[in-house]
């Protein structure tokens, strides 16, 4: 890049300047609401929305200003890495909330999961310790 950035140089800087100020307000609220939020639920939306955002904002970003090809499929691994995971540990951290009792169920519109875990529960006590 030169330093006096004219035409398409301007406008990729421009939207790069945009895409990591809008990512990094994201990951900035999830943090916030990793503090903030008052129950388990609503902290487990905070650590994973915005934050999957943010972090497709910022690796945007990045791509856009390393200006070559063979940084796009690395910086989209680590997107899809993220899109996989993220998910996975909100759900595995909600089962052992709602299992430990953590979780408000007051707060939940609809326990779908009361009748399973009442059912496992009774063949639990049923069943023989082997």
């Amino acid at each position: 890049m030169t330093p006096d950035a004219t035409g398409v140089d301007a406008v990729i800087d421009g939207v790069t300047a945009v895409l990591l100020v809008v990512g990094a307000l994201m990951s900035l609220g999830a943090a916030i609401g990793l503090l903030r939020f008052p129950d388990l639920m609503s902290r487990m939306h905070a650590a994973t929305k915005p934050q999957v955002l943010g972090l497709f904002l910022m690796l945007a970003a990045i791509g856009l200003q390393m200006r070559t090809w063979w940084v796009w499929p690395v910086l989209l691994v680590a997107w899809i890495f993220q899109l996989l995971t993220v998910p996975v540990s909100a759900h595995m951290v909600g089962r052992s909330a709602y299992r430990t009792k953590h979780g408000h169920r007051e707060l939940l519109t609809k326990d779908e999961l009361e009748a399973v875990v009442q059912r496992a529960a009774e063949i639990q006590r049923a069943a023989p310790d082997a």
